[in-house]
């Protein structure tokens, strides 16, 4: 054993140098130091390795795998090569070739503790749960240690969630787990507080609520330390669970009592006390009411309660805690909702709002707290309310020209805030007419500035002023009166104030926010990508608001900002699968049992993420779009992206909405939100133009094949007409397309407007209005009745000639109309102010995006006519037949072809006149009333902005017509 200690030594030594290339990137150098090693030192399978990852680094990857699997085949033992291959493989994102090394090592070294755990992990990677219980089984047996014996127990468990018979989980799975962890209770060798949150949710999947009780409030509930009220809270779950709500009462005002802010608990006390009326629970005589003590089952004990702990407040001389307040409107709330008269004994909601808000009101989180219980103010008293409000406090200071009194602090501020945001949120703003609503933004403009002077110049880049708000309801107010009276002017001052407030707060999200959205509204990508990049998103919020980003960038013609902010999320959902693998090792390795569910839940809630298959359609389409037959042809692109007409791997039956709809701040009142009925309107239109276009994907995929398969020898693949399985999907899918088509226009028809900060709409409603899905859509049947036509041969095809000939006028009319759509100036200025057309851009879009469609089946005809036209020209010449006339399909190919020039000679013209048209425009001669020189300054700069963003735009989609021109050239026959 000394002997090969000493030779191990030697080899680390030797392989030293190697590992430090590979950490610094240096894979070249990796490479040539592993070369001359294995020159002097054949045997030393782990340089192989090394080489390997060093190849795998630099793109060699067929290389390297080669390479790896010569060691593989060797089954090696040493811990540098199996560390080496295990790093190797997961680099190549093949974890299942880990596995197998393993069971291999544990084979020669069936006493090793370590080459066992690792055997668990490379399973725990690929979700083998009946292995990883064998597994941990096995290890247990070789070293009895607590943690190895409930990591087979844990993985049980996993079998039980993953297990698509429910009966199969509940009789086998979980039964068997809850044996094992019940053997080491009765043997009394339960040690840490994993084993008993794993006893406890084996118990809970199970059902046994009451023997997970007595679990939790027996001796082994003691162990449950790290979270703090662990036992209280499980114990409060049960109790729900159970529905023994006197219990549930008793422990929650236990609880109460303890802490009368928690407010997690005051939920269930309220819950419960209904529960025990409409029950008509009343308790026995004598003896203890239940376990917990004492239950509270009359409306007057509650309100006494609850009057109790705000006394115990009122008497403090300071810090009094909101729970207890804010409990008594819940309560009344609640009172209220069932017609029940104690409502009133608490008091009128007006005067404990106007109490709430004097203790209360200079925290920011008081305009949280009350506006969820406006609704128990009735209309009439609204005004009155404010106004009351506004005496609570002083604004002492006076602005220079004397129109504004100003807070002298930061907590008069906050209060004056809290007061405008109710104001808001009670609906007084939208009421103003628009003379009402300028010298209201003129107002909340000067409490802006006015509270720059409380964080200082001095303020950090992260930190936000105190009068950020202000700022933010501005802009609010900008935008309704750009909404409501469609005045430019109202909407670049908008602009200009987000953008000043961002010079003061550069950290502000909501600014952002803000502007991203603005942006979009006008059409102008270019400047959200970096707005978007300052948030620094994080992780999980790539999936919740990432629709802000993607919902835009293709559709105004960025198609480089498109590729990239997709790319951006599309990283993000990938890593994701390498990630969850590696937090579940971590839980397994810490104990963490409960969060192992919760990766796997969070791992199945991405990879079912709506936003996640449409970022991944949409990606596709944009390549195609950007490539296909001109840098790869249609069929080549289509192989690089491994795309199959015949599989469709969205999730359909579980998609999920993980969209953040409510990630702007918003005060506006309870008629002007987010509805749950938008939600599913949303969701609903988002779902139906991800299947149009997964579908227009799927058909072009299955366009792209077609003609270059192996002719059908199998007969049952092979449909009446002679014609092949290839044909019968893209029919197939063709049928489903016209389908979603009818489904979609339906819901266009019904011209949902979302709030202004809701969901932003689909492409649907314009993609059809401009006539794109249903001209790529005869574009797509006109490729089907091609290989009709291949099959028939020209001869025997007559009609269906003069039927495809009719398709294509047909194509070139609607492509004439969709064009003509686009016609007009995408900005001008008009009456000295700057107005933009958005929807002529998007309309531009989609013209480019069916030429492609309609250029591709174009190319597919040409593959088809090429071979038919030369074995007739034989045919011809060998019957000495002098008729040169073409076949009517080829010559309505040919017109075809020559409109398709026409028309992109046109775009171009088109495209080129705007670009001359904008850069003609004087921006800097544009006035913008009511604005400071500072203000105009940041409102020029927005459209300066947007104005290059047009630009850009234009640019772009000019090159791609450009190309697509360059490609129809060689369209002939």
């Amino acid at each position: 054993m000394a002997a090969r200690g000493h030779v191990q030594d030697h080899n680390d030594r030797r392989l030293r140098p190697i590992y430090d290339y590979l950490d610094n990137g240096n894979n070249k150098m990796a490479i040539q130091q592993a070369d001359k090693l294995l020159k002097k030192h054949k045997d030393l399978h782990c340089a192989k390795v090394l080489k390997a990852i060093g190849l795998q680094r630099t793109g060699k990857q067929d290389e390297a795998f080669s390479l790896a699997q010569e060691v593989a085949t060797l089954e090696p033992t040493d811990d540098n090569s199996l560390q080496a291959l295990t790093i190797l493989y997961r680099e190549m994102h093949r974890p299942e070739l880990v596995t197998k090394l393993y069971e291999a090592a544990v084979k020669k070294v069936p006493l090793s503790e370590e080459y066992h755990s690792h055997l668990f992990m490379a399973y725990a990677r690929v979700g083998e749960y009946k292995k990883m219980q064998q597994a941990g089984m096995a290890l247990y047996k070789i070293v009895p240690k607590n943690p190895y014996y409930f990591w087979s127990v844990m993985s049980l468990v996993m079998q039980a969630i993953s297990e698509q018979d429910e009966k199969l989980s509940q009789t086998m799975f979980l039964p068997l787990a809850e044996r094992m962890v019940e053997k080491m209770v009765k043997e009394e060798k339960i040690e840490a507080e994993a084993e008993v949150q794993l006893y406890f949710m084996i118990l809970e999947r199970l059902g046994k609520c009451v023997e997970a009780l007595d679990v939790i409030r027996g001796p082994l509930g003691e162990k449950l330390t790290s979270e703090l009220q662990s036992r209280e809270n499980k114990c409060m779950m049960l109790y729900q669970r159970l529905q023994r709500w006197p219990e549930c009462n008793a422990l929650a005002h236990k609880l109460l009592l303890k802490n009368p802010d928690d407010w997690h608990f005051y939920p269930a006390y309220f819950d419960s006390l209904f529960y025990l009326m409409d029950q008509s629970w009343s308790p026995q005589e004598e003896g203890e009411h239940c376990s917990e003590g004492a239950v509270h089952y009359t409306v007057a004990e509650v309100v006494s309660f609850v009057e109790e702990r705000i006394k115990g407040e009122d008497n403090k001389e300071s810090h009094p805690l909101r729970g207890p307040y804010l409990a008594r409107l819940e309560l009344m709330h609640r009172l209220r909702e069932r017609g029940l008269p104690e409502a009133n004994e608490l008091g009128d909601p007006f005067e404990l709002m106007v109490q709430f808000f004097g203790k209360f009101g200079d925290k920011p989180c008081c305009i949280t707290d009350l506006k969820i219980y406006l609704h128990l103010l009735p209309q009439e008293q609204h005004v009155q309310f404010i106004n009351q409000l506004s005496e609570g406090f002083e604004l002492r200071e006076r602005g220079e020209e004397g129109l504004f009194a100003f807070p002298e602090d930061t907590k008069a501020l906050q209060r004056h805030l809290c007061v405008c945001q109710l104001s808001r949120a009670l609906g007084l703003h939208h009421s103003l007419d628009a003379d009402g609503k300028l010298n209201l933004i003129a107002e909340l403009k000067a409490h802006y500035h006015h509270g720059l002077k409380f964080a200082g110049k001095n303020a950090l880049k992260t930190e936000l002023q105190h009068s950020d708000m202000y700022c933010l309801m501005a802009a609010h107010v900008y935008v309704d009166l750009w909404k409501e009276t469609g005045d430019e002017n109202m909407l670049w001052q908008g602009f200009g104030l987000l953008q000043e407030g961002l010079s003061h707060s550069p950290s502000n999200a909501q600014f952002k926010l803000l502007l991203l959205l603005l942006y979009c509204q006008v059409g102008a990508f270019e400047p959200v990508v970096d707005l978007y990049s300052s948030l620094d998103a994080k992780h999980v919020q790539h999936d919740t608001i990432g629709y802000l980003l993607t919902r835009y960038a293709e559709s105004l013609g960025q198609f480089a900002a498109a590729s990239q902010s997709c790319n951006f999320s599309l990283r993000f959902f990938h890593s994701n699968q390498k990630d969850t693998s590696e937090y579940i090792i971590q839980a397994y390795k810490y104990g963490a049992f409960e969060k192992i569910p919760e990766f796997i839940a969070l791992r199945n809630r991405l990879n079912q993420s709506l936003h996640f298959a449409q970022v991944r359609t949409e990606r596709m389409l944009l390549d195609l779009f950007l490539e296909a037959d001109i840098v790869l042809s249609l069929e080549e692109s289509v192989k690089a992206m491994s795309l199959s007409a015949e599989e469709d791997d969205i999730p359909w039956d579980t998609i999920r909405d993980n969209r953040d709809l409510t990630v702007f701040t918003s005060w506006n009142p309870k008629d002007r939100e987010l509805t749950e009925e938008h939600r599913r309107l949303s969701l609903q239109e988002e779902s139906i133009w991800l299947r149009v276009r997964s579908l227009t994907l799927r058909l072009l995929a299955s366009m792209a094949t077609q003609g270059h398969s192996a002719p059908q020898q199998n007969s049952e693949t092979v449909n009446e007409n002679g014609i092949g399985n290839k044909t019968s999907i893209l029919g197939s899918l063709l049928s489903q397309l016209n389908q979603t088509l009818h489904a979609a226009a339906r819901i266009a028809e019904e011209h949902t407007h979302y709030p202004f900060l809701g969901p932003p709409a689909t492409r649907l409603a314009p993609a059809l209005s401009s006539g794109s899905c249903q001209c790529q859509a005869a574009a797509l049947q006109l490729s089907v009745h091609l290989q009709e036509l291949e099959t028939a041969g020209l001869d025997e095809s007559t009609e269906l000639q003069t039927q495809i000939c009719n398709g294509f006028k047909s194509l070139a009319v609607q492509l004439q109309e969709m064009l003509n759509k686009c016609k007009g100036d995408v900005m001008e200025m008009k009456d000295g102010r700057l107005k933009m057309s958005p929807s002529l851009l998007e309309n531009l879009v989609f013209f480019v995006e069916t030429v492609c469609v309609v250029l591709w089946m174009a190319s597919y005809c040409a593959k088809v006519l090429r071979p038919l036209k030369s074995s007739l020209q034989k045919k011809k010449k060998k019957k000495k037949d002098t008729n040169t006339a073409l076949p009517a399909v080829a010559c309505g190919y040919q017109d075809l072809v020559g409109s398709l020039q026409d028309l992109l000679t046109q775009a171009l013209e088109h495209i080129k006149g705007q670009e001359t048209g904008m850069m003609a425009l004087k921006l800097a001669s544009l006035n913008l009333a009511g604005c400071t020189q500072e203000e105009e300054s940041f409102s020029k700069a927005a459209m300066d902005k947007v104005h290059s963003s047009y630009l850009r735009s234009l640019q772009e989609v000019g090159d791609l017509l450009k190309k697509r021109a360059e490609t129809l050239k060689n369209l002939k026959i």
